[in-house]
């Protein structure tokens, strides 16, 4: 051994020895297989590669985790450190205190007396009498205490005899639970779980509760089961006091090119009907390969009164045709400027029948094979081809094949102020039906062609203009629109799915009037309209559009599908206004005038008032003559510190009838919410359903009770959450 080497031993050695009062102190121990150990305090005693005591702002960092404390005890050979006092463990994802610590650096395995604790992933924190580390992320707590409101603030918490956190997975495990709000015990677990990170994790969910007047009580208890990272499931078995015991069941799945979800509820026995009752809902979407995709939506429940029995919102009960699809497509480009794209379809539905008011259930398509093309410029001209073959089914209407094929070619004039675009096309339709359409009539092999003619033009001309201090571009927009279909008979013809399409502003500036392809109307018809937009210059973002078009006939329409209808030539005008008229209020509204008798056809009219989030006022009004007269009103508001309100009402002037309404009180405080809603809706002619939704949200932990969440959000539209 050389003598350099000895001198510096010997040094060190002594300066291991020798009291440091004025400096901090820092050492490096360790072996080949840990990594090292930084010592710095106040004072440092203690013999070489055996004990060490520091006292005095003490800190001890190895690796990622480093120890606060005014005195420790080190043992380097083991690695173990021992705290009498105030200890502190700082790590990546976690804070500890205790009053008493004995721990191994390297193994992360000891204790810690009157622990407490803070998740650094989350706002969770607490308290125990014990504190085990039990590895490197994990560690247990007895007689534990939880909660993720801030400190010196207990509003909740669970008490647990053992709560276990495992900070790799993100999840905590307690046992022998009790929820506290308010110190009052609300819930008794004998094991839950929770994460803290807000990601996937198997394991019970928040209970669920509720009171609806068709099933009474109801409680849920909800198993999210996280089976693979594409893929889960969550099992609800769903205890109704009127009902008995159902369980809702949903699948999750997605992969490349491919994804869907099944939905299976089951009541094996309803107390009330004395049958088992279920409901089924599948959706499946995937890429096949070389251009083809398919899809499949299939839809079933066990009787026709199970949404009103056992739905909790009108969107849900009011489902009457249920769909049952499969389709696939191929999509491929043609050549340059060109697409093509061929499918079929398989459709049918099943009609759930509200027995004061039957319908008839809709043609089912058993196949439908589609062909569309679409090239554009050849020559200046663009070419389209529409074209399908289907075969209708019923079990009590005439039924069978049609042919149909609409080839067009348009001459399209533009330029950057305006355009002119002539159309041209003839609609074919062959049918084989299996019996005549009407008594007497014995030909099933029926046809109709009918050319149709449109030309549509417009010019955009613009200005700059100020409002409220801001540059905005404003447009003046004419349009003229003239189409031409002559008449053709088609009394005999089958009404498969044909049906008026909603007159609108947009609807103007169409050929056709029917959707479907059973009945093509009749049009010698020019429609002159005007826009204007005013366009934000620095965003471009649209603020308020205002248009107002006229439909004049210079014949009368003989083509019709029900009456009473507007056969006369004369007009028929419409104006709609939408956008923003301040910066918090916005409008929708529009009207439709038959200035053949000078009455309203239609009104549609919806203002709302949105000054700032949470705070929203909706009013609307609809009307259709001879058909409905509704009003709408909704609004989400504060009304005290915390406390917010909701309202909402549909009501039917025509029939004097409540459809649906809405009242709840919502109060945020800094780590819970409280909300509370009684809702209302009509569910058949003359039957309702009253729901209520009573929900306490423990921050970050669980809600108790049922969500009215989406029941907000379907009833006052802008309502936003403002306890996120």
């Amino acid at each position: 051994m050389s003598l350099p080497f000895k001198l510096y031993l010997i040094l060190s050695v002594c300066l291991l020895l020798l009291p440091s009062r004025f400096v901090n102190a820092e050492q490096l121990f360790g072996s080949d297989e840990s990594q090292p150990v930084h010592i710095e305090a106040d004072r440092i005693d203690g013999h070489y590669q055996q004990e060490i005591e520091a006292t005095g702002s003490v800190r001890i960092q190895r690796g990622d985790q480093t120890l606060f404390a005014d005195r420790v005890k080190y043992y380097q050979d083991t690695e173990d450190v021992e705290v009498e006092g105030n200890a502190q463990l700082e790590r990546p994802d976690d804070t500890l205190w205790g009053t008493f610590l004995q721990m191994n650096m390297q193994t992360d395995i000891g204790e810690l007396r009157d622990p407490r604790y803070a998740l650094k992933d989350s706002s969770g924190r607490g308290s125990g009498s014990l504190l085990l580390l039990e590895g490197e992320n994990k560690y247990r707590i007895k007689k534990a205490r939880y909660t993720t409101c801030p400190e010196d603030n207990h509003d909740w918490y669970v008490l647990a005899d053992d709560l276990e956190i495992d900070n790799e997975k993100k999840v905590g495990t307690a046992r022998h639970a009790s929820i506290r709000f308010k110190d009052v015990p609300i819930l008794y677990l004998p094991w839950m779980n929770f994460s803290f990170s807000k990601e996937r994790k198997t394991g019970f969910l928040s209970p669920v509760m509720g009171n609806t007047s068709r099933s009474g009580v109801e409680v849920s208890a909800p198993f999210y089961w996280n089976i693979a990272p594409n893929y889960d499931a969550t099992i609800t078995p769903r205890l109704m006091s009127r009902r008995g015991l159902m369980v809702d069941n949903e699948f999750r799945y997605i992969g490349k090119g491919v994804g869907g979800r099944l939905q299976f509820d089951w009541l094996p026995n309803d107390l009330v009907t004395d049958t088992t009752r279920y409901g089924v809902q599948f959706n499946h979407t995937q890429f096949l390969g070389s251009g083809w995709f398919g899809a499949l939506n299939y839809n079933r429940v066990s009787d026709h009164n199970y949404f009103r029995d056992l739905g909790n919102n009108i969107l849900f009960t009011s489902q009457v045709n249920l769909l049952q699809q499969a389709t696939a497509s191929y999509f491929s480009d043609l050549g340059r400027n060109g697409m093509l794209t061929f499918s079929t379809l398989l459709q049918q539905f099943q009609t759930v029948q509200d027995p004061r008011a039957p319908i008839i259930s809709p043609f089912k398509i058993l196949p439908r094979f589609a062909l569309n093309a679409v090239k554009s410029n050849v020559y200046g001209l663009d070419f389209d081809l529409a074209s399908s073959f289907t075969h209708f089914s019923h079990p009590t209407l005439p039924h069978g094949l049609r042919f149909t094929a609409f080839p067009s070619v348009t001459l399209p004039l533009e330029n950057s102020f305006g355009f002119i675009r002539p159309r041209m096309g003839l609609h074919y339709t062959k049918y084989d039906l299996n019996v005549p359409i009407l008594p007497g009539v014995t030909d099933r092999h029926l046809d109709r062609s009918v050319p149709i003619f449109s030309l549509d033009s417009g010019v955009v001309l613009e200005r700059d203009t100020r409002l409220s201090g801001d540059s905005y571009i404003q447009t003046l927009e004419p349009r003229v629109f003239y189409a031409y279909i002559p008449y053709r008979d088609q009394q005999l013809l089958p009404n498969f799915d044909s049906a008026e399409m909603d007159f609108s502003y947009a609807q103007l500036f169409m050929e056709r009037r029917f959707s479907g392809e059973d009945r093509i109307n009749d049009a010698n018809e020019i429609t002159l309209a005007v826009s204007s937009r005013l366009i934000h210059s620095a965003t471009g973002n649209e603020r308020l559009r205002f248009s107002a078009g006229q439909r004049i006939r210079f014949s009368d329409r003989r083509v019709v599908l029900t009456s009473p209808q507007v056969t006369k030539a004369g007009s028929d005008f419409i104006a709609e206004l939408s956008g923003s008229l301040t910066q918090h209020i916005k409008t929708d509204a529009g009207i439709q005038l038959n200035q053949n008798n000078l009455l309203i056809e239609k009104i549609r009219t919806g203002i709302s008032y949105n000054p700032a989030p949470g705070k929203v006022f909706n009013a609307g009004y609809r009307f259709t003559k001879d058909i409905l007269e509704q009003v709408d009103l909704s609004t989400q508001w504060p009304i005290a510190k915390r406390w917010q309100g909701f309202a909402a009402m549909n009501y039917s002037m025509r029939d004097e009838k409540l459809l649906a309404g809405l009242l709840g009180l919502e109060y945020n405080a800094c780590c819970w919410s409280l909300r509370l809603v009684a809702s209302r809706f009509t569910t058949a002619t003359s039957s309702s359903s009253t729901n209520i939704f009573i929900q306490l949200e423990l921050n970050d932990l669980m809600r108790i009770g049922t969500n009215p969440i989406r029941v907000l959000q379907q009833s006052i539209p802008g309502y936003m959450r403002t306890d996120l």
